[in-house]
């Protein structure tokens, strides 16, 4: 529930007023407030609990794609790597077959120069192998920016820079998983 610094009412409302920005109904975000996931940046989740809280989750809502992030997290954040373990694990053991059609793209992580040069991504990462390339236009860049916003209690100086320079607010490139 994003509760780490004791914040996890607030966090909840920011989510919501977040994906409202980006057109995401309130009945279709989920947030889970279990007391072994707790929200903290140095701790591993436990594997097998959230790979089936997950499985429950794509079943329960129908779920064709999953969107993830992979083995480096983006940031190094242990829950971001934890998220991606746990997807993993169920993918590639045979306690489960994904659901018919379900497919499963892992965000790549890149570098530090990579991670904050903004637009100029766009040209390696076109040269790059990968999966799937999304390059948001400028309108989508802004409403990405807006829907960021909403989470006021995160939004410390050096996310503020993320904001002014990630190259995830303009060009994402996934692979399959």
């Amino acid at each position: 529930s994003g509760n780490y610094y004791n914040q996890g009412e607030i966090r909840k409302k920011e989510l919501e007023q977040s994906c409202c920005v980006l057109g995401i109904p309130a009945s279709d975000v989920t947030v889970i407030d279990h007391r072994d996931l707790p929200d903290n940046p140095a701790v591993e989740w436990d594997t097998q609990l959230l790979a089936t809280l997950v499985l429950k989750h794509i079943e329960a809502k129908n779920i064709s794609l999953v969107v993830t992030f992979d083995a480096g997290g983006v940031s190094g954040h242990a829950n971001h790597v934890s998220l991606h373990a746990a997807v993993r694990y169920r993918v590639c053991t045979l306690l489960w077959v994904p659901p018919w059609g379900c497919r499963v793209l892992v965000l790549e992580s890149v570098n530090l120069f990579r991670k904050y040069i903004s637009f100029l991504d766009v040209l390696i990462s076109c040269l790059l192998p990968r999966d799937a390339l999304f390059i948001l236009t400028e309108e989508e860049t802004e409403q990405a920016k807006r829907a960021m916003r909403c989470h006021r209690s995160q939004l410390l100086w050096f996310r503020h820079l993320y904001l002014l320079f990630s190259r995830y607010l303009v060009v994402n490139s996934l692979r399959l998983l």
